[in-house]
């Protein structure tokens, strides 16, 4: 199987540089000056900068040559997930395609597996999923993902091909399991950024994180998912990973919520609109999801955070 990866950012430029130690890569950027410009330096220097590109990982911006390819993994933001494969449709269809982003569409509330199986109905859809970071994966520092494929056979090619010395992966045929935990968890992320934002202390992430999970297995058994996928790296994983580290984008958000301070807004921040969708979803369907409500709220500043804190602290007594 020979790779490509679609998006030059920082995560698929790090996916890149991993996978280059077991073959050559292409690596695709839309931007034909920073595909230049990768070429001529040896990094990416506009999303990943000060990690050296490997000899057999070539950039390109020339989406025909990249999608020579075998195996295209998708490193594009999911609200940008459709309009990429709309557009290049002609190009795309019928491959194998591991979407490497996370999230529920905000029009459609599909996870990204969803939405490649609707834009491309010939394609072999994949999810590559778990808790990691670029600049962890591009140091090279062990990382451990879920790999996500409704097609056994399919997926277990796939593991042996996306493991390289630093990245293991562990495999499942739950796709809707691996997306929502992957999704679900951005959202508790920005809530729990919030809560140290504002110096509500380790003790109340602790308690956010936790009912935060129950939300997560409660809206992803109801929509068919396996529950101890949730219980793996696309879920608990994932979320403990991003509910305490600042290098998260989505708890950077909620801090800054907590903080009452800006957020650049050119960085994305996939957790937003997965939450105002999860929240609509879980009206639609009488699913209990108190903590994704609150952070909508905030999102939409229709409350504030002493007000949410207070509504959720107030919830009727129950058993755990």
């Amino acid at each position: 199987m020979t790779v490509s990866i679609l998006g030059s950012g920082a995560f698929g430029t790090a996916l890149a540089i991993s996978l280059a130690g077991t073959g050559p890569v292409t690596l695709w950027a839309r931007d034909a000056a920073q595909a230049k410009a990768m070429l001529t330096d040896n990094e990416n220097a506009q999303r990943l900068p000060g990690f050296r590109l490997p000899d057999n990982l070539k950039p390109t911006s020339d989406l025909l040559h990249a999608c020579e390819s075998t195996v295209l993994l998708l490193a594009v933001p999911m609200q940008k997930l459709r309009g990429f494969l709309t557009e290049n449709a002609d190009v795309l269809d019928g491959h194998i395609m591991v979407a490497c982003c996370k999230g529920v569409e905000l029009a459609t509330g599909l996870g990204p597996v969803g939405v490649i199986s609707d834009c491309a109905p010939n394609a072999r859809p994949a999810l590559l999923t778990g808790p990691s970071f670029a600049q962890d994966i591009a140091k090279g520092l062990p990382t451990a993902l879920t790999l996500a494929c409704a097609d056994a056979e399919l997926g277990a090619d796939l593991q042996q091909r996306l493991t390289t010395a630093n990245l293991r992966l562990y495999r499942t045929t739950d796709t809707i399991g691996a997306e929502l935990g992957g999704a679900l968890k951005n959202v508790m992320a920005i809530g729990c950024g919030a809560v140290i934002g504002a110096g509500l202390g380790d003790s109340a992430r602790a308690a956010l994180m936790t009912r935060g999970y129950a939300e997560m297995q409660r809206m992803a058994v109801a929509l068919g998912a396996q529950p101890e996928t949730l219980a793996g790296l696309s879920g608990f994983g994932d979320l403990a990973l991003t509910c305490t580290s600042d290098q998260s984008r989505n708890y950077r958000f909620g801090f800054s919520i907590g903080r009452g301070a800006t957020f650049d807004p050119n960085i994305t921040v996939e957790g937003a609109a997965t939450a105002r969708a999860t929240a609509q979803k879980a009206r639609d369907m009488d699913i209990d999801m108190p903590i994704t409500d609150c952070v909508t709220n905030l999102l939409d500043q229709t409350l504030t955070l002493p007000e949410a804190m207070a509504r959720l602290l107030a919830r009727p007594l129950k058993e755990e």
